[in-house]
């Protein structure tokens, strides 16, 4: 494994100056100075879409409006709820201006390298979580995304895709392993975006509230989209077979209503999810089988890994803990420290 190179401070002041002088550019280009005499009263309205400055906005009547922000508004992110003011003389290019953005009851958030904790949507009620057996099925990146949902409180739902590609022994060892969350109370499902198997069983999750599709890049989040909704005819894209890994298909994420009701997010696919703007102990508590034996180890800054008299070590040893738990437990606090930016 390729050691990750550590950015030198020119680096890292080259890349503050580059970031200021995009945004510097991108606030010329979208500063529209709106005439408040020019706009209609303010309406409640739906994040559809973001493209930089520019929001994609459905108003009450289901119609969508691209508008431009205020500059006091630091952050819109699919699925906010906002206030906007539709233009009085619509040109069929930006036709409002959003006013405020309503307060979040949740908000996915996605640590990213340069820029810290970056907002991908908000208002969610289900994370639809979901792997695959190629590019290859990552209990890992399931534990991360778990973490992080039951770090935002957003109800998760694990989805294995493509099961087409494996034979009836496999699909019963991925359900082995689905039981291991299952039994914690986090249901999944086997399903495949070709074939149909499954689909019935995952529309039934999603039917009402706000659901968002997230996981590595090349699962087939577009093709379990384009199943649940052909009309939209979504871009899918092959795994890479040079790299083995995902193609990106979506770039920025963006809501659609289903027809059975219900709301759905596409987010672009990553091929990693750092926890490390996360502490240990929430990390931890992001588990939810060690809540009940967290504070019963015989040493209170017990780290939980060779500290004697541990109480998870009891636990995994009485199986009560899933050993392949515990591991990726491990491996995610390992990866904490050497995934964390310097600057931050």
């Amino acid at each position: 494994m390729t050691k990750k190179k550590h950015l030198s401070q020119r680096q890292h002041d080259r890349i503050a100056k580059n970031e200021q002088r995009r945004l510097q550019r991108t606030d010329k280009k979208s500063n529209v100075v709106w005439d408040d005499t020019l706009l209609e009263a303010p309406e409640p309205g739906l994040v559809i879409s973001r493209f930089g400055q520019h929001v994609d906005v459905e108003d009450r009547h289901g119609q969508i409006i691209r508008c431009n922000m205020r500059r006091t508004i630091s952050s819109v992110v699919t699925g906010d709820q906002v206030s906007w003011c539709r233009s009085k003389q619509p040109t069929g290019s930006i036709d409002g201006v959003i006013e405020a953005v309503e307060e979040r009851r949740s908000v996915l958030l996605r640590p990213d390298f340069y820029d810290g904790l970056k907002p991908v949507a908000a208002n969610i009620d289900l994370m639809i979580i979901v792997s695959a057996i190629l590019p290859a099925l990552s209990l890992n990146i399931i534990d991360r995304y778990l973490v992080a949902a039951e770090m935002t409180g957003i109800k998760p739902l694990l989805v294995i895709n493509k099961a087409d590609l494996i034979d009836a022994d496999a699909q019963h060892a991925i359900e082995q392993q689905l039981d291991v969350y299952r039994n914690l109370g986090y249901p999944g499902l086997l399903v495949s975006a070709s074939t149909g198997q499954g689909m019935d069983a995952l529309l039934h999750y999603i039917h009402s509230g706000t659901s968002i599709f997230v996981g590595q890049s090349g699962v087939g989040k577009s093709s379990l989209m384009n199943n649940l909704m052909p009309e939209l005819a979504a871009v899918t894209q092959e795994v890479s077979a040079v790299s083995g890994l995902g193609q990106h298909t979506t770039t920025v994420s963006r809501l659609y209503h289903l027809p059975e009701g219900g709301a759905l997010i596409d987010s672009p696919g990553i091929r990693e999810f750092a926890l490390w703007h996360l502490s240990a102990e929430e990390v931890t508590a992001g588990f939810v089988e060690f809540r009940p034996w967290l504070g019963r180890c015989k040493f209170r800054d017990c780290k939980h890994i060779t500290d004697p008299g541990c109480a998870l070590q009891h636990a995994i040893a009485e199986n009560q803990i899933s050993q392949t738990r515990y591991d990726s437990y491990l491996k995610i606090l390992t990866s904490m420290t050497q995934d964390k930016p310097n600057h931050f």
